[in-house]
């Protein structure tokens, strides 16, 4: 079976053609979002399209053969107006490191518990339904409000649909019975929306003839759960980390919808042959988008020196706290800006990359910290995959400050296999879920090589530069 899996992100679209689970293609087009200094982050929903339709097209071009299906992973939390009948949008894409929607979480703050009860996330602009409310309110009250796949999938088969785990994203979704929330609706002023028809991750939701032949649509979840499965994370503790324009921390918790008392959030991690699986998540919201910082502010020339610039940093007493967009869990302070401590004349470029990596790594360890709370045992092995995962220097830092061994995962399209894994379940009922996702081997294991006295003072001195600034130290990573 020859599956187009597209991973729409935030930093590009990746296509790639799946031959019973060999990659025969993969093509990837750039995106770049518009970053405001008032917190606004946008994309153009024409080039959205434009990378989905071009992506797609070149990598069946590549593959040599026709396709028996095309699969979408999506960015998540990215909303846009549009008509329903055109198709033509009606604003940008909010992308959803946008904060702009912060003033909506503030009117409804004496509803954020009921909220976190519901629907398993945190009153938060990063999700989607404050930034469709914020949409309704400042930009158009004409046509729907949806987060960016439906509008895609509206694109390629003239439905309107969203998958499980899309809309498990929104906090408009009760987390218990996975249906539209009447009462969520009720609280962001969204009742009157015409809302997508919810799928499971493995249904065919129509057809589209986009990249040649008509066949099926098929294997739909949002990225971070795309690669949670493409890594086989199922059973419960599991846990995997991807790093790519933000850094994304997954543990599954299996069919138990477990409610997180750390600051994490817990979502829909798929929905296949009629089972609901739950995981925990938290976000680091600016990883590969951190090292684009650096490339534009001229400290590195391209994203692909980070390793050589940041070299040896003997005494590691540069520190970076990573809110170039925010800190979210499990701090969930949207209004947090990024902050270098302990510079001084001797500090040097290198100093200053190394301590931008490092900085994405210890927030990574404090989501495991406090995921370990959660699942009551502490996570022993970390899966990773996703661009920066090429940054050697990076991952040896994970290992370091986790002292976990972190397994990365063998191609760099865990996204988009994910969501080709989900369309072949959904299509070929002889195969299990396990025979379709199980047992890769990692491209490398980086063990730690820092002792724990040596990690843990490192992170006792960055989660005091985290404190310094916001005040926001936590017992639970104490």
């Amino acid at each position: 079976m020859r599956v187009l899996a597209i991973d729409q992100g935030t930093s590009g679209t990746t296509a790639i053609v799946v031959n019973d689970g060999r990659v025969v293609a993969s093509v990837t087009e750039g995106l770049r979002p518009t970053y405001l200094s008032d917190g606004r982050v946008e994309h153009d929903p024409a080039a959205l399209l434009t990378s989905v339709l071009d992506a797609g097209r070149r990598a069946v071009d590549a593959a040599g053969g026709a396709i028996d299906a095309v699969a979408l992973a999506n960015q998540g939390e990215t909303v846009l107006a549009w008509d329903p009948a055109s198709g033509e949008p009606l604003t940008t894409a909010i992308v959803w490191q946008d904060s702009r929607a912060a003033s909506v979480c503030a009117d409804l703050a004496d509803h954020a518990e009921r909220v976190s009860a519901v629907t398993g996330l945190v009153l938060d602009p990063y999700f989607s339904a404050p930034k469709m409310a914020w949409v309704r309110r400042h930009l158009t009250r004409e046509g729907v409000v949806t987060t960016s796949d439906s509008w895609l999938l509206r694109q390629l088969t003239g439905e309107l649909v969203t998958d499980v785990t899309t809309a498990s994203r929104s906090l408009l979704l009760h987390l218990d019975s996975v249906t539209w929330s009447p009462e969520m609706l009720a609280v962001f002023g969204l009742g009157d929306e015409a809302l997508p028809r919810l799928v499971s991750c493995d249904e065919v939701i129509g057809t589209t003839s986009a990249f040649g032949v008509e066949v099926p649509v098929v294997g739909l979840l949002v990225d971070q759960q795309a690669a949670l499965l493409a890594q086989d994370c199922r059973a419960p503790g599991e846990t995997k980390c991807t790093f790519g324009t933000g850094a994304f921390l997954l543990t599954s918790t299996g069919v138990t919808p477990t409610r997180s008392q750390s600051g994490l959030t817990t979502s829909v991690a798929s929905r296949l042959r009629g089972e609901t699986a739950y995981c925990l998540d938290g976000q680091v919201y600016t990883a590969a988008s951190a090292v684009r910082w650096l490339v534009d502010l001229g400290v590195i020339a391209r994203a692909d020196e980070v390793d050589a610039a940041a070299g040896v940093d003997p005494d590691e007493s540069v520190l970076f706290v990573p809110a170039l967009a925010g800190l979210a869990a499990p701090w969930w302070r949207s209004d947090a800006t990024a902050s270098l401590h302990g510079l001084t004349l001797a500090t040097d470029r290198g100093g200053i990359v190394a301590a931008v990596l490092r900085g994405v790594a210890a927030q990574v360890v404090d989501l495991l910290a406090v995921v370990s709370t959660d699942v009551d045992e502490p996570v022993r092995r970390l899966r990773v995959d996703g661009g920066l995962t090429r940054s050697r220097f990076l991952m040896q830092a994970q290992a370091d400050l986790a002292q976990v061994p972190v397994d990365v995962y063998p191609s760099a399209d865990a996204t988009a296999l994910g969501a080709a894994a989900a369309a072949v379940i959904g299509l070929d009922p002889s195969q299990s879920v396990s025979d379709v996702v199980g047992g890769w081997s990692p491209s490398m294991t980086y063990e730690p090589q820092w002792s724990p006295d040596r990690a843990e003072e490192h992170l006792g001195r960055w989660r005091e530069a985290v404190a310094l600034q916001w005040g926001q130290a936590r017992e639970v990573m104490a």
